[in-house]
């Protein structure tokens, strides 16, 4: 199956294929210590840059390589003139390889943490910027005893804008590849987190997109060949992951070849939700939209659409003709639909016997197959055509209940939605303030970039309809899911913090543009104009 990505350079890998990566360069002729020298390299610039040239460091160094690039850091910062005080969590004669080699390196004295515990909230009075290098994403427990109350510390400080925290890999406590405390301990927060080589799932997924701070991949000379030996988990979401997979608007064609998308109305006092996603889908590019629906439902959307086309259906058979009558590419079932057994026939009857039409099932039809999700399982199972659901957490649960964010144990983010899409056979869209797409073979990509005034009425609805406006024009499911969720993203930081999700379509639509190059253009044939 075409996922229609390609991601150099947005791998995630988690916190196993990192160390196999590590391995890899090193079988390739690649020297620790020069890896660590480079990493601890990047930490320095990143201190430099965080300080402006300027101010006193502490570099709270940990028994393993990540406290190993905290030495070389130490080392580059102090050979820059600035003030720079190391304190190791552990013995030094306990240092083992290219760690006790980093710290042998280091001329200056190496501090015990035990006073800075002791100092309390006078433990980082002297410092303007604190490097987190005591474990990274090398701890598979939470942190305990002096290395927790550190954190703690650390976290009032930076709260109390008296100092700035800078992590080593991951802040010290979460866990790479779930972006959540160990256990529900406690965590270092940062300003700045510096990686290496690619970032881990932990670093988009919440909490922890927010506790890394600002993000930074450092080239630490792990060789792109080591991709012979591990896998990316997942991709980041960005327009040049899925911008080949776009469609190519010509001159030569009419609407119907540039994709018709249906979308299935509520009833008439719910048509707002269908109405958002037919003009997302518009937006998107597709050439033809129709809402579907009852003469009352229709009455109402008529007085409210121009563009959109309408088509009187009333139960799942004159659903199917409606389908072919209008040569529809996509049919979008859900938003504000109804919880009844209509909506249940008419998304069976599109499953089981529209096989080549894409479909984006959403919000009510997760309500109406939550006591028997098998069923609509079983009717995915049977099509050819791409099928992308998009359940914010309360609808996920009802389709998979024992993967519902208060259950999901140890199991992150991005486990929890690659097992729902094996599943269910398609791919699935888990919003939120990350959001996680994946398909049935395992292939995922993150969204993290979306700003919080997102979160707001029919904002759900817009989505939908803009990934079934790229899936009408023969996008793969999972590029055009991926797609829909980066400039429904775009869209709402265009619109800014008093939009309304009625604001969203026209801004995916600019959004869009942009990125396939039609908005310059654009903005060319205007120049010709004006001469």
């Amino acid at each position: 199956m075409k996922t229609g990505l390609r991601g150099k350079g947005l791998e995630l890998l988690d916190c196993a294929g990192m160390r196999v990566a590590d391995a890899a360069a090193m079988d390739f002729g690649v020297a620790g210590r020069a890896l660590m020298e480079k990493a601890g390299q990047a930490v320095a610039e990143a201190a430099l840059e965080m300080l402006e040239g300027r101010g006193r460091v502490l570099v709270l160094a940990g028994p393993g390589n990540n406290g190993g690039d905290g030495f070389v850091a130490a080392r580059m910062l102090r050979e820059r003139g600035l003030a720079v005080d190391v304190a190791l969590l552990g013995e030094r004669e306990r240092l083992k390889g290219d760690a006790a080699w980093a710290a042998e390196e280091w001329s200056g004295p190496v501090l015990p943490v035990e006073p800075l515990v002791e100092a309390r909230e006078h433990a980082f009075d002297a410092y303007d910027l604190v490097i987190d290098a005591l474990f990274g994403a090398g701890l598979d427990r939470p942190l305990e005893g002096a290395a927790a109350a550190l954190a703690a510390l650390a976290v009032a400080a930076r709260k109390r804008g008296e100092v700035m925290v800078l992590a080593v890999d991951v802040p010290s406590g979460l866990n790479g590849d779930t972006g959540r405390p160990m256990d529900g301990g406690l965590c270092f927060e940062a300003d700045m987190t510096v990686t290496f080589f690619r970032k881990k799932p932990g670093h988009l997924l919440y909490p922890g997109r927010d506790l890394c701070g600002v993000v930074r991949v450092a080239d630490i000379g792990i060789p792109e060949r080591v991709w012979q030996e591990v896998s990316p988990v997942a991709f980041e979401n960005a327009a040049r992951l899925w911008r080949r997979a776009l469609p190519e608007l010509a001159r030569g064609v009419h609407k119907y070849r540039r994709g018709s998308l249906m979308v299935l109305s509520g009833d008439a006092l719910h048509t707002g939700a269908s109405r958002l996603a037919a003009l997302a889908g518009l937006r998107a590019g597709a050439g033809a939209v129709t809402l579907a629906g009852g003469c009352e439902a229709l009455t109402v959307q008529a007085g409210q659409v121009t563009e959109v086309m309408l088509q009187p259906v009333d139960d799942a058979l004159q659903l199917v003709d409606a389908l072919a009558l209008k040569h529809v590419h996509a049919m979008l079932i859900g938003p504000a639909a109804g919880v009844n057994e209509t909506v249940r026939d008419m998304t069976l009857a599109v499953l089981e016997r529209t096989r080549r039409v894409a479909v984006v099932l959403d919000a009510d039809v997760f309500s109406i197959f939550e006591s028997d999700p098998e069923t609509l399982f079983a009717a995915i199972a049977k099509r050819r055509g791409p099928v992308v659901m998009t359940p914010h957490e309360g609808e996920f649960a009802r389709l998979f209940p024992d993967l519902a964010h208060d259950r999901e144990g140890s199991a992150g983010k991005l486990t929890r939605v690659k097992e729902a899409a094996r599943r269910a056979g398609c791919v699935v869209l888990l919003k939120g303030a990350d959001t996680v797409i994946a398909d049935a073979k395992g292939n995922a990509v993150i969204e993290s970039d979306s700003p919080p005034w997102l979160a707001t009425a029919g904002s759900g609805d817009v989505l939908a309809g803009a990934i079934a406006g790229l899936l009408a024009q023969g996008m793969p499911a999972l590029a055009a899911a991926a797609a829909g969720a980066r400039l429904h993203a775009l869209a709402a930081w265009r619109a800014g913090p008093a939009m309304v999700a009625g604001d969203l379509p026209a801004h995916i639509g600019m959004a869009l543009a942009e990125i396939t190059g039609a908005a310059a253009l654009w903005q060319g044939r205007r120049g010709v104009e004006k001469a």
